[in-house]
């Protein structure tokens, strides 16, 4: 019987036959340094219960002098790095979680994986001599073109013929044959060598970084190239074009014409067409509903300019050079460019070429039910709203109810409003007038992926907290249909492109910008960005309320965008009394000097009339949202005086109150 003394384990190990694991009673046992099952032969420690060894494992050496990596040894560590949040196989790209092969450059391979590529570069593939070659074609694991991948080159199985190994991996006929050195046209200076990413470079020709498996490369000019794009197809079908792609060879870049980018070598011509693309470029989506534009956009190889006012991608706001490709909506000269728009396949889904003619849409209807007057310019001046029993009137005498507050909104009341004669009801007319239904184009349902424009129904006279600002309401909100979640009037219509009066400039979205934002001074990561100077905004700074009330003042207080005076003494919130940045927004009194932090004005309750009726409870008569001033009477759930957003019962006789965080929490 034969004795091993191993790296990782104090006892010597014995070998034992497929005999001798069955007489042990542990037919099935894990091996202590793969986590994989253990067949004969393996190693065995007769003082340790339960500790078994593949032969590989047992026998593997502690440095691994790797022909695909031959600028480091690989060492055995008992553990991956502490360093290392989550270690994944460079080669599987599954966790690695016992004994590993590291580099000291970033690589990581389970101890099969790195001893399976040894013998792949060795020549040495005994593994493969008796598993059957599979065709793709006939492959009973075909799942509609769905075989998973080739472990060495990461393209798909279903491209070539392939083996499936027992012990799980799935390589090319071609990848295992692969030869160690080889000459390209791509790079004539020196030889390509078969070697694993390690520098982490893009492909020469593809510009795709290939992050697991090996390719070629050349470490002299820190070079790249996948193994797929050594040897790309002489002819490509694809159904998004009508005629094939030939191959072209090229010996200077060359610009694609579907996606407007440079490409390298590699070039595909449609001669019929004249156009030239990359390998990739052949197959983009013909139709994509992108989170970014209510309808859906084309691909087109070119556009005539006179169908837009602004050639500037509604994503990164550069131009967009329209000879070459992009995705466009003619009917809002809506464009971006091939890159932007399949940036994130989080913001987008494809559209089949099936449904190309169906543009059916939900037409948004209008929540003024009725239009019983209008004036001489055509404007409803006396309506039916599908929110408010009662009649509503249009007017614009701010002065005479500026401190009122928009039931839709929550805003207080400025420009042109309706208001009900007969009840404490009030709407901006662009709240009057939004739809009772809306497309909200960037909600995905949680758990879901994004399937287009999701139906979003009005809804009022509930609490909701918006799921895009967190703020808790009780005006108007747009409740999807799916999941449920609720999201403010001011979130739910806010567009790519808005202009606030703190700043001269428009200010338009930028999905993925790391910032500060110039009004609070907290991290950004999707950035409301002024092009011409450096001005940046978070969604919540978008929408702040231009003014609110707060009984720190009897005024109304005025949101702020630049210091007032430079006076040390001025800087400090008449609220908190605590010091405040003068660099950044606050609210202000310009009769009393009072100046006051964004949040201390705002509070958690910024956005709930008080006043009105709350019907969500179990209390047996109606309840209001209040606040008191000057007198603070005790909460009847946890006996403190009601200072903040509490529920009081409008019977007289009924002394009911309550916080609205108890009330809430009970």
């Amino acid at each position: 019987m034969e004795e091993l003394k191993n790296y990782g384990h104090q006892h010597p190990l014995l070998m034992l036959n497929e005999e001798q694991l069955l007489g042990n009673g542990n037919g099935v046992v894990d091996c202590s340094r793969c986590g994989e099952k253990v067949s004969a032969p393996c190693f065995s420690c007769v003082e340790c219960s339960g500790f078994y060894l593949h032969k590989t494992c047992a026998q593997a050496p502690l440095e691994l002098n790797h022909p695909f990596h031959r600028h480091h040894p690989l060492l055995l560590l008992q553990n991956p790095p502490s360093s290392y949040t989550r270690c994944v196989c460079d080669f599987c790209d599954e966790t690695c979680e016992k004994f590993i092969y590291h580099c000291s450059c970033g690589l990581n391979f389970h101890i099969k994986c790195a001893l399976f590529t040894f013998n792949i570069a060795e020549r040495n593939l005994k593994e493969l001599e008796h598993v059957a070659l599979e065709d793709p074609s006939f492959s009973s694991k075909n799942d509609g073109g769905n075989l998973g991948k080739c472990f060495a080159c990461w393209e798909p199985l279903a491209i070539y013929t392939y083996f499936s190994l027992d012990c799980g991996f799935n390589l090319h006929k071609k990848c295992a044959e692969l030869p160690p050195k080889m000459g390209h046209v791509c790079h004539r200076k020196h030889p390509l060598l078969l070697q694993f990413n390690s520098e982490r470079l893009s492909c020469k020709i593809c510009q795709v970084t290939q992050q697991r498996g090996f390719l070629y490369g050349c470490s002299t000019c820190n070079l790249a190239i996948h193994i797929d794009c050594l040897s790309p197809l002489p002819v490509i079908e694809d159904k998004s074009h009508q005629h094939p792609f030939t191959l072209f060879w090229r010996q200077i870049p060359f610009i694609c014409d579907a996606c407007g980018t440079e490409g390298h070598h590699v070039a595909y011509a449609c001669c019929t067409c004249s156009i030239m693309v990359h390998k990739k470029c052949i197959s983009l989506p013909r139709i994509l509903q992108h989170s970014f534009h209510v309808h859906r956009v084309f691909h087109t190889y070119f556009i005539h300019k006179e169908y837009f006012e602004s050639l500037n991608c509604i994503m990164c706001h550069e131009v967009v050079d329209t000879e070459h490709g992009s995705y466009f909506c003619a009917d809002c000269n809506v464009i971006f460019h091939v890159d932007c728009a399949l940036k994130e396949k989080k913001l987008y889904c494809i559209v089949s070429q099936e449904n190309e003619a169906d543009k059916s849409l939900d037409i948004p209807v209008n929540s003024i039910t009725k239009v019983l007057e209008t004036n001489d310019a055509g404007e409803a001046t006396l309506i039916e709203h599908c929110k408010h029993r009662h009649y509503l009137m249009l007017s614009d005498k701010i002065s005479e109810h500026g401190d009122k507050c928009c039931d839709g909104c929550l805003l207080l009341i400025s420009a042109k409003f309706y208001h009900c004669m007969r009840c404490d009801f009030f709407l901006h007319k662009s709240c009057a007038e939004l739809p009772k239904m809306d497309l909200i184009l960037d909600h995905r349902c949680a758990g879901k992926p994004f399937s287009g424009s999701k139906s979003f129904i009005l809804t009022s006279d509930c609490m909701f907290e918006c799921d895009i600002c967190g703020y808790l309401s009780n005006g108007f909100s747009y409740k999807c249909n799916e999941c449920g979640i609720h999201r403010c009037v001011q979130c739910a219509t806010l567009q790519n492109d808005v202009k606030i009066p703190g700043h001269k400039h428009p200010l338009l979205l930028y999905y993925d910008y790391q910032e500060q934002c110039s009004g609070c001074g907290g991290d950004i990561s999707c950035a409301f960005r002024c092009k011409d100077c450096n001005f940046n905004l978070c969604n919540l700074c978008v929408i702040r309320p231009t003014r609110v009330r707060h009984k720190c003042d009897e005024h109304i207080l005025a949101l702020t965008y630049d210091k007032v005076n430079d006076y040390a003494k001025y800087h400090y919130c008449d609220i908190c009394e605590k010091e405040r940045d003068p660099k950044y927004w606050f609210y202000q009194c310009e009769t009393c000097d009072t100046s006051v932090h964004v949040n201390c004005v705002l509070g958690e309750y910024s956005f709930i009339k008080l006043g009105s009726t709350y019907n969500e409870g179990n209390h047996e008569h109606p309840l209001a949202f209040v606040k008191k001033i000057h007198y603070y009477p005790k909460c009847v759930k946890c006996d403190k005086p009601c200072e903040d957003l509490s529920l009081e019962c409008a019977e007289p006789r009924c002394n009911y109150i309550a916080h609205w965080k108890c009330r809430y929490q009970w």
